[in-house]
């Protein structure tokens, strides 16, 4: 084994420590959902933004605060509505009487863990600046590009219940979140043990994350974002995750496919995968475990399977289990 191949193998035992304390932490307010966390852990490795989606009271809103608390980094949330404007997420020039000049004041994306809320309530136009900021990672205020601090991460949540007063984010609006994640109701046993633990000497129903210790701080997540980048990824698993975009692309049911940026987003998302599972490589398992995550934001199914009631995981799990992986 070469020296910097050892060298690789050190980072990697360090940053999956780093990333188990944090799924440890965080799981000490969010009982169950274990599932949801790990994709979300791995959406932070694999520096990638996020959609949540589930019916209220499963957790979205805690399950960020409680990650923005074990990491240490400045957390901001922005409940969407309708009137919400752009200068309200980015910020605007505001004109100083005392100095007879511009300054700017600049919004609460300026953080490094954002929880956009309800994001789907917002008129296209405020998503927009929202969107754009998650791609160019900064923010254009009167002429002038000012940086967003790094690391930069979007959580957006979804109610996919309540559609009266939305607006659904576009195709292309969607493509730039790495992960759709879906959070779902809690097994009977989690939920026994959730409702114990909100109503044992707790006054009101607010969000409880006083168990959560902080474990990182966000040069440890830069950091351990450049290990996930630099695991090793053998040809054939590459080829595999193509393969599965491109077989998305013409699959019966499916009416629009994934695009090119799916494949890079599946092969970031495995990284992270793997990384979290304490492997220097990635596997095809890394692959097929993040593949819904992936893919179920960015295809439309036909109108009849819609009306049928299947959902795009339905189609996903017969993508995956008739494309061949790679046996070695």
């Amino acid at each position: 084994m070469s020296e910097s191949e050892t060298g690789l193998d050190e980072a990697v035992a360090q940053a999956a420590a780093h990333l188990q304390a944090l799924e440890a932490a965080v799981g000490r307010a969010l009982v169950g959902q274990r599932q949801v966390l790990r994709e979300s852990v791995v959406a932070l490795a694999a520096a990638g933004h996020c959609l949540l989606e589930g019916v209220p009271g499963v957790g979205k809103t805690l399950l960020v605060r409680g990650l923005a608390q074990a990491v240490g980094g400045h957390f901001a949330r922005i409940q969407f509505t309708p009137d919400l404007m752009p200068s309200d997420v980015t910020g605007h020039a505001l004109f100083d009487m005392k100095t007879e000049e511009f300054r700017i004041r600049r919004g609460p994306i300026f953080c490094n863990l954002l929880l956009g809320d309800e994001i789907n309530r917002a008129p296209a136009k405020t998503q927009a600046a929202l969107l754009e900021a998650m791609q160019e990672q900064q923010v254009t205020i009167e002429g002038q590009p000012l940086p967003l601090p790094a690391p930069f991460l979007v959580y957006a949540t979804q109610n996919p219940i309540e559609q009266e007063g939305t607006y659904p984010l576009p195709q292309a609006q969607l493509d730039r979140f790495l992960l759709k994640i879906f959070i779902d109701y809690p097994g009977e046993q989690e939920e026994l043990d959730l409702v114990r633990q909100v109503t044992n000497g707790q006054i009101g129903d607010q969000l409880d994350t006083s168990r959560v210790g902080r474990v990182l701080n966000t040069q440890d997540i830069t950091a351990l974002q450049v290990v996930a980048a630099r695991l090793r990824l053998d040809d054939s698993v590459l080829h595999y995750a193509v393969r599965l975009i491109r077989a998305a692309r013409d699959w019966q049911g499916i009416d629009t496919g994934p695009g090119p940026r799916a494949g890079i987003a599946l092969v970031r998302a495995a990284r992270g995968h793997a990384l979290a599972e304490g492997k220097a490589f990635v596997t095809p398992d890394d692959v097929k475990a993040m593949a819904p995550a992936v893919l179920r934001h960015r295809l439309k199914l036909t109108a009849d399977l819609e009306i049928e009631g299947y959902r795009p995981d339905d189609v996903l799990g017969d993508l995956l289990a008739a494309v061949p992986a790679p046996r070695s």
